[in-house]
């Protein structure tokens, strides 16, 4: 008894050493990350130089302070991010900037979706109709690499390098095997036939109906890749289609012969070429700036008093707050009735990026959507999701702009309730007994048993009820008929091309054309340009990076992109309520 007193006391002990410890390296890192926000200083751009563009960090909707951000933290690389609203602010700034001659692509791969990519690709377009160059050189480019470059006034690859152009595939992870093994059965509730985010619960593959659907709208943005750099390369599309399909480029020399690239150099040739661009002698240093350093000054619009309001909605919808990076329903409901309430601001233009997710919190946006249209002009503007929820909060909405290759639609709903029996009775010898006051007292509660059949009908019906009301949303909203929406429904996904046909999606456009519209329908001629929510103080964020953010930081630094799939299960076992959303993971590569 004295030997096991003797190891507890020892144990708590090492609890609160380490503990102690923690709390001194945490107000350390702290420390530093407070140190380095306020020795921040702005880069100053020199004349002469080129604006160098790489995307080799994350890609958000719109930039957010970072407290970890460029830390410098013994055992940690750097993190750092951009939103896709200063990439693009950011290179028409350069386009009048009189400091910048021309951009230098090195982008081997682009960690996003076309629609986000698309949008770069617009700017980098409106950028070259200036007198200033583009010049794209990389080791190795990647598909969505080479879309980018493709743009260039000259594009160069290095002599052992490689470029991939093989077509596009899409793939979506499946944990029902898993699960079995587990001992864990999910039991799903849902409407629609397309709607195959319960797949990879209940599957090992896709189903037909999925695979229709997938090869649709993968087909549907691989058009507009193939069209958007045939447009460029003067590569005609058929041609691209079969260098694709023979997957004739192997090696650089393919890249070459064919037409993608316009020679095959090493780094210090194509820094000579850029140097004579520049007029500079060999012995002088190309002053450079990056575009996560250059500092944006462009215009935002007149600064007169009115103001059309960009609000930004992106990421999963869930109920509650919500964190960056995800839509909160309470936080996004707030932030649209207090624009409303604004006199100032006198249009909204609300940028969705997102697959869904809570129908409840879902259902909540969309009535705030709704009053505010009564009172002034909104909009919606699609980026690289708008799909079932994302779609729901975007039907009231006066018009919606989409990109071709925006994912939409998937209108239809969908409820998981796991049951543990087998994994608690077979597997770790768990067994539960419960009394209650009525029937079905612990229906939904207790996920230590499955449902009964009566009680799926209960639950079943629920979500028929939500589907109704999800198909009267989008009816009421887009002019159309309740049975029209229904059979555009069913939980399918179209891509912003196909809804644009199919009358969910007003027009394709950009962002900008999106605010233009906002404008117009506002009788707006000076108006200045407002981005919400607010941007955090980087001190506030620091303060109130939770425990999971530091974990969070700590696994990306370990596992790199492969964090991704843990995040997906940690939503999965976060899941509640109803839910409009698309499958987990769809990857377009």
């Amino acid at each position: 008894m004295r030997s096991f007193f003797k190891y507890v006391l020892a144990t708590i002990t090492g609890i609160i050493i380490c503990s102690i410890l923690m709390f001194f390296v945490m107000m350390g890192i702290i420390g530093i990350m407070v140190s380095s926000v306020g020795s921040k200083s702005e880069t100053v751009t020199a004349s002469n130089s080129v604006l160098m563009i790489n995307l080799n960090h994350s890609i958000t909707e719109k930039t957010e302070p970072n407290p970890f951000e460029g830390l410098d933290v013994p055992g940690f690389a750097t993190t750092k991010s951009i939103g896709l609203n200063d990439i693009v602010s950011k290179i028409k700034a350069a386009k009048t900037d009189s400091n910048i001659k021309g951009i230098y692509l090195n982008i081997s791969g682009v960690g996003t979706g076309f629609a986000t990519m698309k949008a770069i690709r617009e700017a980098l377009l409106d950028f070259k109709s200036s007198d200033k160059f583009i010049v794209a050189y990389s080791d190795v480019m990647s598909q969505k690499g080479y879309y980018l470059n493709s743009v260039a006034d000259e594009v160069y690859l290095h002599p052992q390098g490689s470029l991939d152009f093989r077509g596009l595939a899409s793939s979506v992870m499946f944990y029902k095997e898993a699960l079995d093994k587990l001992g864990i059965d999910m039991q799903v509730l849902k409407v629609g036939t397309y709607k195959s985010a319960v797949e990879p619960f209940i599957l090992n593959s896709m189903s037909e109906a999925n695979k229709e659907q997938v090869t649709s709208y993968l087909n549907s943005i691989y058009n507009t890749f193939i069209t958007d750099i045939s447009s460029v390369n003067k590569i005609s599309a058929d041609s691209l289609r079969q260098i694709a399909d023979g997957y004739k480029i192997r090696e650089p020399e393919d890249a070459k012969r064919l037409g993608f690239v316009d020679d095959l150099l090493y780094k210090d040739q194509v820094i000579a070429k850029i140097k004579e661009k520049l007029g500079l002698d060999e012995k002088k240093d190309i002053s450079t700036v990056s575009l996560l350093d250059y500092s944006n000054k462009a215009n935002a619009g007149e600064a007169g008093g009115d103001r059309v309001a960009v609000l930004y909605a992106y990421g999963e919808i869930i109920d509650g707050e919500g964190i960056d990076g995800q839509i909160g329903g309470d936080k996004l409901s707030r932030e649209i009735r207090e624009l409303r309430k604004d006199d100032k601001v006198k249009a909204i233009v609300m940028r969705v990026n997102s697959p869904g997710g809570s129908a409840l919190a879902s259902e909540s946006i969309w009535r705030e959507v709704e009053l505010t249209k009564k009172v002034k002009p909104i909009v919606v503007s699609m980026g690289d999701y708008a799909a079932s929820g994302g779609y729901y909060i975007s039907a009231a909405a006066d018009s919606i702009f989409a990109d071709p290759t925006t994912l939409t639609g998937s209108i239809g709903v969908f409820g998981l309730i796991p049951s543990f029996q087998k994994l608690f009775n077979n597997k770790l010898g768990i067994h539960f007994d419960a009394v209650k006051t009525s029937k079905f007292a612990d229906m939904d509660v207790d996920m230590d048993r499955p449902l009964t059949e009566e009680e799926k009908g209960i639950i079943q019906g629920g979500v028929n009820k939500i589907y109704q009301v999800f198909l009267s949303r989008v009816a009421e909203g887009r002019k159309i008929s309740v049975a029209d929406v229904d059979s555009i429904g069913q939980g399918r996904v179209w891509t912003g091309e196909q809804a644009v046909k199919l009358k969910l999606v007003d027009r394709l456009g950009t962002l900008d054309q999106a605010i233009v519209a906002a404008a117009k329908k506002a009788n707006l001629e000076n108006y200045r340009i407002s981005e919400y929510p607010r941007s955090k103080d980087p001190f506030a964020s620091i303060w109130s990076t939770s425990k999971d953010k530091i974990k969070m930081w700590m696994l990306e630094d370990e596992m790199g992109d492969y964090v991704k799939y843990l995040k997906e299960l940690k939503r999965i076992s976060q899941l509640s309520g109803v839910q409009a959303r698309i499958p987990y993971l769809v990857e377009i590569y």
